[in-house]
């Protein structure tokens, strides 16, 4: 009787440690595209390769996809695994296939960002298509989008590129349309835009003050 419960707890604890290896190994992979990808995108484009909202969404999406999988806590894992992939994924690039990254001070500082942004977002991802209340569904749901908000911002006040930030209020406006009843899309249409201002205010005004 030991054997037969001791070996699906065996089993599920390897599933989960694959999945959160398999969860970082696709963020050292989109690193390196976004990476590539700024040379491909014409212009003012490329800072949507690099933009902290497309990061976002590889650790949403690792939460939504790992939700059947676990509890939250595997989500929260592979959330972090992704964004810490990715940006090691996207420096280390930057360091062994262009002309290297220079200063650690900014890389380190995108690593504290996704030790936050990651877990968070991956239990984000979670709770939007597993969450047993409105209100974890629709803080799930309206975290994602608050980010794209939050970018649209920055790009209306800060960088001065329309073209960008009505792609990114487009993405904001139109997340909450995978709630699951009107109800809730309306909820998470309001916390969403009290996300944006929110993340605006938390995020990038201190990289704003940042040196350099």
């Amino acid at each position: 009787m030991l054997l037969s419960t001791d070996r699906p707890t065996t089993t599920n604890t390897r599933l989960c440690g694959g999945l959160v290896i398999l969860s970082a190994l696709g963020g050292l992979l989109l690193g390196v595209l976004t990476n590539l990808a700024q040379g491909w995108l014409p212009g003012a484009w490329n800072q949507i390769a690099n933009s902290g909202a497309v990061w976002s969404v590889a650790a949403f999406v690792t939460g939504a996809v790992v939700s059947r999988r676990g509890p939250v806590g595997l989500a929260i894992s592979c959330g972090l695994a992704s964004e810490v992939g990715l940006v090691l994924g996207y420096y280390g690039y930057a360091e062994l296939g262009r002309d290297g990254i220079g200063s650690l001070f900014f890389p380190l500082v995108w690593l504290f960002m996704a030790c936050i942004a990651g877990p968070f977002l991956g239990a984000a991802g979670h709770w939007w298509l597993r969450g047993r209340t409105t209100r974890l569904r629709v803080v799930g749901l309206a975290s994602v989008a608050g980010v794209f908000g939050m970018e649209a911002l920055l790009f209306t006040w800060d960088l001065h590129y329309t073209t960008q930030a009505w792609a990114s209020f487009s993405i904001s406006v139109l997340t909450p349309l995978l709630a699951r009843s009107n109800k809730e899309r309306a909820l998470v249409l309001a916390v969403t835009a009290a996300f944006s201002f929110l993340a605006y205010g938390v995020v990038v005004l201190p990289l704003q003050a940042l040196p350099g």
